[in-house]
């Protein structure tokens, strides 16, 4: 029995560095990386943030997939990836308030006129703009599951209208809850920026499309959290030309590392982050760490994922 370590992209940690962690949660622990895997029949467990293509048809004993974050839509669709491994994700606490203050960030630069400030000073002119005042501001939080809950508080301890929706009821204090498709757009329509963390499923995936992105409220600000999926690109530049939303901060995108020929780089309308709202697992490598005695014992895992459900 034996633990994979394969990060499988660029630009987070390494193989190395998160071996290295794990090592020091799990002495004794046999921790590989595809450094120096040794007998790949030996892996029982494979920890990644992306799936490689090939890598599950080397690992013939392969009994489960630790995903080293929450979004597993590209790990249970993997087609290499056999009906009986089981997969599980990570809810940790740290990166779900790095994404709540992610969007908090592109909210407060709206409501302090932070983009308007710094054309004028471009321009060298004195040109002062009143702030808009957090209880007359509508903030949507789109999917109210670990993260969006988070987020939703944030807002709503901030002083902001906050306005949650989801799949299913939920309750939050001080947050008004919405569920179903007629409550999205009504939502959409009254919000003046909106916070989408909701996952990749078959329900979510191109979500905003030319309809819902017409329901949004003239002058909006869409902030995508979640997945790139959930909106259809082309759809949301024609959307934006016509101020309807008049923004989009995007920190998840439909191809990545976006391409440089991509049109979404230089619209007016568009900021782009590269994927680095939540960043820092905090203390979630323990869940790694219990899942891998779990699974060696035969016992139900943390944050198991309903392959069928995508989530």
């Amino acid at each position: 029995m034996a633990l994979l370590v394969n990060i499988g992209h660029d630009g987070w940690y390494t193989d190395t560095e998160l071996a290295d962690e794990l090592r020091g949660l799990m002495p004794g622990a046999d921790i590989r990386t595809l450094e120096n895997p040794g007998d790949l029949a030996d892996i029982t467990v494979l920890a990644v943030s992306k799936l490689r293509a090939n890598l599950p048809g080397q690992l013939p004993n392969l009994a489960l997939v630790q995903k080293l974050g929450a979004g597993v839509e590209t790990i249970v669709a993997h087609p290499a990836l056999a009906p009986h491994v089981q997969v599980a994700r990570l809810k940790p606490l740290e990166p779900a308030r790095e994404i709540a203050q992610f969007c908090l960030t592109y909210v407060l630069a709206g409501q302090r006129n932070v983009a308007a400030h710094a054309a004028s000073q471009a321009r060298a002119a004195w040109e002062p703009l009143a702030p808009k005042q957090n209880h007359k501001t509508r903030v949507g939080v789109l999917g109210m599951g670990h993260i969006g809950g988070l987020t939703a508080e944030l807002m709503r301890d901030l002083g902001f209208e906050v306005h949650g929706w989801s799949r299913s009821p939920k309750r939050v204090e001080g947050v008004i809850c919405h569920h179903g498709d007629a409550a999205l757009a009504e939502l959409l329509g009254h919000c003046d920026y909106v916070c989408s963390i909701l996952p990749s499923t078959a329900e979510t995936r191109g979500l905003f499309d030319r309809n819902r992105l017409a329901q949004m409220k003239p002058g909006a600000t869409l902030i995508n959290a979640g997945r790139g999926d959930l909106i259809d690109e082309p759809a949301l530049i024609a959307a934006l030309d016509q101020g309807q939303p008049a923004q989009a901060v995007l920190d998840v995108l439909c191809t990545e590392p976006l391409p440089q020929n991509d049109p979404l780089w230089h619209h007016p309308g568009v900021i782009i982050t590269p994927h680095v709202s939540g960043w820092h697992l905090g203390n979630a490598l323990q869940d790694v760490v219990e899942n891998y005695r779990r699974q060696s014992q035969g016992e139900p895992l943390l944050h198991a994922v309903d392959r069928s459900r995508g989530y």
